[in-house]
């Protein structure tokens, strides 16, 4: 309900003289129907002029009031606390927080609080409410971005918008973690399968997933894979599942520099990478770094084993005869120039086999690698020894090349396809802090075989399941992670369930990372929902900006001049004059500055396709007794080493979000 009239100018900075109306319209009254002989008025006609009175102080003090309350709002930034636990689970959308849509009104009262005259509303300083007194705390950020509006209301996205994926933009320490603990739980709360990649290994993250486990009885259903943590941490094979056998190479050749004289070894590399593949397959091995390392430092023994498994398939009978001859006598005469320091039985195998007019492509290539000089081969692969180097080195080795025939170890083994049968948890932290190399080399395989997955479930569906669940992915500083494995998994992934919320500081970190603009903007527009925080890059803020229409705003303008009269017969000697005028420019919905000074835990976002909300997320109760307090403690429970705490929360289904689980308590956003 309007309860201002309705001007060009709203003028909503300035003295509240409804105040002083609605007093004097109450004083009045008050006179009328305690003397009304004074206005010549018997007593009935005073009461009933007294309470018309009344009525019309009322309303003028209900629009003073309505005056205050927004003048008080642009002060004060308020954080709400939220059980996660009571946040209605629907089937049909996601919550996000409170707000408001943002319209062309909006900006016009943004732009009224930097006029000159406006400005003295706001006060020093953004305001906060602090739980523990009535005071207040100073907090970055303009409150005034939100607090242009009171109505607020339930902001959701649409379920079926989050296929096209989800992108999180904001800088260091504004809100995004605490935003994906917001979506993380619910996505666990509705039992879908949730996927966490987490580089830098946030323990607070993955108490809040423990936690909420816990809350849906899912703890069983959660796996940890933790490079910083590899003793509580379960088994990877980065490269034991794909659909062609090109995709081992691929995944790693990847992780090699291209640029420059660089691209031509990396092509190298994946050839010799793609030959050792290929005989581990035929050889019924599962490929993983530690093979293919040993490979590449000695491809001699491969060769042999591979070359008798061919042989025996498809060489004439004795040929195995011959082969002892062959050792005999290069035992006898000595080596071939060209192979001196090989092992005798190599060269012998590679000699018979080359005299069998026999052809196989395995075998083909194994024995072109195998025929390079050992000096020349290790100049071509050595841009891949480092890398792998990193890989099979230390616990990280046990964890990304896991030995599935190992009855002692007891961690289990991380298989994508066998996750979202089960319709698990997975939380990954790459500690990418410790080393950024090894996290980037294991996300990227991860994606890529999360694509190969993909790629199976839009041919085979998922075995045992009616329908494809839904596969909720968070990937958090995903700029650290994003490779050529990203790209398919947003715009080919969406109709295997895939459904990929990914955040991030800058654009700019993302086009770093890839090293090409265009791919980059390949990576943005597979991008259909858009959640901006506050940002410190104009790049990263036009990327919001510029999606959105320009409106038209309202300034005033005032002009007086005076003079004395140019007529001379004229009895006026003097005049002057004064003029308001009101004048409409362009300007941006939402401007970089906004974006810039946004507070703590709110942010724009842009959803259904065109629509752009204003809104502020709730932060979590703290003391959440289903929470544990440490990394020890999450690792305890995931081991079942500590009893699960008594349930007492309840997952509603299917509510009406107009009335979020807010608590009334207020909370400092500093925390986010």
């Amino acid at each position: 309900m309007r309860l201002l009239p309705k001007y060009p100018l709203e003028a909503l900075l300035r003295t509240p003289v409804e105040l002083l109306s609605a007093a004097l319209f109450g004083l009045l009254a008050v006179v009328i129907v305690w003397v009304p002989s004074f206005f010549l008025i018997d007593q009935q006609v005073g009461c009933a002029v007294g309470v018309l009175l009344v009525s019309i102080a009322g309303y003028r003090l209900v629009q003073g009031i309505h005056l205050l309350r927004y003048q008080r709002n642009i002060k004060r930034t308020q954080t709400r606390l939220v059980d996660f636990g009571s946040i209605p689970n629907t089937t049909r959308s996601l919550f996000l927080g409170r707000g408001f849509v943002w319209t062309s009104q909006h900006t016009q009262r943004l732009r009224e609080t930097q006029s000159r005259s406006g400005r003295k509303y706001l006060g020093s300083q953004g305001e906060i409410a602090s739980p523990s007194n009535s005071g207040a705390v100073s907090t970055s950020g303009r409150p005034e971005i939100h607090g242009v509006e009171l109505s607020e209301t339930s902001v959701t996205m649409n379920r079926a918008d989050r296929v096209g994926h989800t992108l999180v933009l904001g800088t260091t320490r504004v809100g995004k973690t605490r935003l994906a603990d917001l979506l993380i739980a619910q996505d666990i709360q509705r039992g879908e399968v949730v996927i966490v990649f987490d580089p830098k290994g946030d323990a607070e993250l993955l108490c809040r997933m423990v936690g909420e486990a816990r809350r849906s009885d899912r703890i069983e259903d959660m796996l940890v894979f933790h490079l910083g943590h590899p003793e509580h941490s379960c088994r990877y094979n980065a490269i034991g599942r794909f659909s062609r056998i090109t995709e081992v190479a691929t995944r790693i050749a990847n992780q090699l520099p291209n640029s420059g004289n660089s691209a031509a070894f990396k092509e190298f590399a994946w050839r010799f990478v793609n030959i050792i593949t290929g005989a581990l397959v035929a050889l019924k091995h599962t490929p993983n770094f530690r093979l293919v390392r040993r490979y590449i430092n000695d491809i001699e023994p491969l060769f042999v084993e591979y070359a008798r498994l061919y042989l025996h398939r498809n060489a004439p009978a004795g040929w195995s005869k011959s082969v002892e001859q062959r050792i005999h006598a290069l035992k006898a005469r000595g080596m071939p120039a060209t192979m001196r320091g090989r092992d005798v039985e190599a060269v012998a195998l590679l000699q018979y086999a080359e005299s069998v007019d026999l052809y196989d492509p395995v075998f083909d290539g194994l024995v072109s690698a195998y025929k390079y000089d050992r000096t020349y081969f290790d100049k071509i692969v050595s841009s891949v020894g480092p890398l792998m180097e990193k890989l099979t080195t230390g616990a990280v080795a046990d964890l990304v090349s896991p030995d599935e025939k190992d009855d002692e170890d007891l961690r289990p083994i991380l298989d994508w396809l066998e996750v979202i049968k089960q319709r698990r948890i997975v939380y990954v932290g790459l500690d990418s802090l410790s080393d950024t190399t090894v996290a980037s080399a294991i996300g990227n395989a991860m994606f890529a075989d999360l694509v190969s997955v993909a790629g199976y479930i839009y041919k085979f569906g998922v075995d045992g399941l009616r329908s494809t669940p839904r596969i909720a992915l968070h990937a958090d500083e995903f700029n650290e992670l994003i490779g050529e494995e990203f790209v398919p998994l947003l715009n080919k992934a969406g109709g295997a369930g895939f459904q990929v919320t990914a955040y991030t500081q800058t654009w700019s970190d993302v086009e770093a990372q890839i090293g090409n603009r265009a791919k980059a903007g390949q990576v943005a527009g597979n991008f259909n929902s858009l959640i901006m925080l506050r940002v410190r890059e104009l790049a990263t803020a036009k990327m919001l900006v510029d999606q959105l229409p320009r409106v038209s705003v309202i300034g005033k303008s005032t002009s007086s001049g005076a003079g004395d009269s140019s007529k001379v017969d004229s009895e006026i000697d003097f005049e002057t004059s004064h003029a308001d005028s009101l004048n409409k420019s362009d300007a941006p919905l939402v401007g970089p500055t906004e974006l810039f000074t946004l507070p703590r835990g709110e942010a724009f976002a842009l959803l259904d396709g065109a629509r752009l909300w204003k809104l502020r997320f709730p932060l979590p109760k703290p003391n959440d007794v289903l929470v544990p307090c440490s990394l020890q403690e999450a690792f305890a429970v995931l081991q079942g080493e500590s009893a699960l705490v008594d349930k007492e929360t309840t997952n509603p289904k299917d509510e009406d979000l107009d009335e979020p689980p807010f608590e009334s308590d207020t909370h400092d956003s500093t925390e986010l």
